[in-house]
């Protein structure tokens, strides 16, 4: 069957790799790269045959996953965060490279352009593991995660320069005149792509959805992603460069969402597959012969990286926990220096052993990641107690009223909006606290009095003055961030009431036993409420309806019932 029998091969292996990964809760990538290692042609048992030609099947991965990659990236994320984020993001991807290419050369004896790609590589983080990472937590919508996010747009439009400025740099005696001519024709596609992006792709877009049919509509979608890939790589540039431009160029239109979704299983496939053959090139046999090696750059990669992403977010005037969370969070290696060193490794620049050690390197920290992450409080609790508490940071945006014995919402999505409005045509004095800067601006378009920050922190409680507050309506969907400003407004205030969302079933037990006066959750109130509607439509007894009505709620918030029931 040739290259048919070799990719049900690989199939097999990602499949049980992913499987391994899951029981083991790590990425799944890390699953696919060792199902790769597994067929690959360094080890035992079935092996791979046509390596070559699934490697160029595998380039279709590469810009599947950097073309939804541009689709996530949103310029719009990065307003709440920008500063550190525009200028803190370069500072970040600049100065680490340049430390860890400098370690590179003097410590493991790399040539000097190879060391820039190994730099190069150090210095991107995992946006897949974070992003997982902080969904697992629960913490996706913290001040501290947002300035990560950020960090994260930066770090992967870098890549746009990056894979300009790298291939360049093989014969340094015409670098200069090479660079100049590939920054030119990169500035011209670039600009092409904007142009047709943003003018004739949304129109083609709209105009095939008119003929209602989403198959052909995943078929516009892969064509302009590998179609605009293409087209880069006949100017001279890196096919996946253009797919992840084309995405991002998307990401700004209406169809961002819808393409995204219909995209991610075609790009998960051929994602599979691309990780696989990265998983192919690697040989075990460099683990067992530079352990001590592969030991002291992880330590040194996750150090050095958390000390660097830490300091510039204390810089940038994140105190207290923040520079902890960011620095630990973002000290992995990321995927798109998988990119980076199969790209290296074909043209030459990179040798094996460097593509080895960065290889390993990467996979060790994405698998550690979640560990590491998981340390900040705990590291930053100790800090503390060591050192001297520092000020509070400008973080917020105070509302220009006095409040006292008031309702403070916190959360402007769908229901804080809702229950926000309601507390004011009631009459109730009401503050909204709100981290997205978005929603955070149409509650004060809307002449609500907000602030602007993360309700888990000690001085956004005090700047909504919960001390003065008599409920906390907590319209946050995050368990965590629930539990953690619970715990910072009972501090403050001992007698402060508490209404909380319960984003699942088991989530209303739960916050009930950690104090929590009142826990709502929204499919069960749904429920309720399509019931009631249902019995209005028949001529059913209004008593009995309104009897019926509530022990139905009454059952599904009873409070030892058992979540999986």
């Amino acid at each position: 069957m040739g290259i048919a029998a070799d990719f049900v091969l690989i199939v097999l292996a990602g499949f049980c790799g992913a499987v391994l990964a899951r029981v083991l809760r790590l990425p799944l990538l890390v699953g696919y790269v060792a199902a790769g290692v597994a067929v690959g042609p360094y080890t035992g048992g079935p092996t791979v045959g046509q390596i070559h030609d699934l490697e160029l099947l595998a380039e279709i991965g590469v810009a599947l996953l950097l073309f939804s990659l541009g689709l996530e990236v949103s310029i719009r994320d990065l307003k709440p965060v920008r500063k550190i984020a525009m200028i803190g993001g370069p500072i970040q991807v600049l100065l680490t490279a340049a430390v860890a290419a400098l370690a590179g050369a003097r410590l493991v004896g790399m040539p000097f352009t190879e060391s820039l790609w190994f730099g190069s590589m150090v210095s991107l983080s995992s946006t897949m593991v974070v992003l997982k990472t902080l969904s697992a937590a629960g913490v996706t919508n913290s001040l501290a995660s947002r300035v990560m996010i950020g960090m994260l747009v930066i770090q992967d439009l870098a890549v746009i320069p990056i894979l300009i400025v790298l291939p360049q740099l093989g014969d340094l005696d015409n670098a200069l005149p090479k660079l100049v001519k590939a920054l030119g024709i990169a500035a011209v596609f670039l600009t092409a792509i904007v142009v047709v992006g943003t003018r004739l792709l949304p129109a083609i877009l709209k105009r095939v959805l008119a003929w209602g049919s989403s198959e052909l509509f995943l078929v516009a979608v892969v064509a302009i992603g590998v179609g605009l890939g293409y087209a880069a790589h006949m100017a001279g540039l890196s096919f996946a460069l253009g797919a992840f431009v084309a995405g991002v160029v998307l990401s700004e239109s209406e169809f961002s969402h819808q393409a995204l979704s219909d995209v991610v299983p075609l790009r998960d496939i051929f994602g599979l597959l691309f990780f696989v053959t990265v998983g192919m090139l690697f040989d075990p046999a460099f683990v067992a012969q530079h352990v001590t090696q592969i030991c002291g750059a992880v330590a040194a990669i996750f150090i050095g990286k958390a000390l660097i992403f830490g300091a510039i977010a204390r810089s940038f005037g994140y105190v207290n926990m923040a520079p902890w969370i960011i620095g630990l969070g973002l000290s992995q290696i990321g995927e798109f220096s998988f990119v980076l060193a199969r790209s290296g490794l074909t043209s030459g620049a990179v040798s094996r052993d460097t593509y080895n050690l960065a290889l390993t390197c990467t996979i060790v920290t994405m698998a550690l990641s979640p560990v590491v992450s998981s340390v900040a409080l705990p590291l930053g609790r100790v800090w503390q107690r060591v050192r001297k508490p520092a000020a509070a940071a400008r973080s917020m945006e105070l509302p220009p009223i006095e409040l006292e014995d008031h309702v403070i919402v916190a959360g402007y999505g769908r229901s804080g909006r809702a229950a926000a409005r309601a507390l004011r045509a009631s009459g109730l004095p009401l503050l909204v606290v709100e981290s997205n800067y978005a929603l955070y601006g149409d509650a004060v378009h809307e002449g609500l009095p907000a602030v602007w920050g993360d309700i888990t922190r000690e001085p956004i409680l005090h700047a909504a003055a919960v001390d003065k507050a008599r409920i906390l309506l907590l319209a946050v969907p995050d368990k965590n961030t629930v539990l953690q400003s619970v715990e910072g407004g009972r501090r403050i205030n001992p007698n402060l009431m508490v209404i909380a969302r319960a984003a699942r079933d088991g989530h209303v037990n739960e916050l009930r036993k950690r104090g929590i006066d009142v826990a709502i959750q929204p499919e069960f109130e749904g429920g309720v409420e399509m019931v009631r509607q249902a019995l209005i439509l028949y001529p059913y007894d209004e008593a009995k309806s309104a009897e019926l009505v509530s022990a139905l709620r009454q059952d599904l918030y009873r409070y030892d019932k058992d979540p999986a029931s």
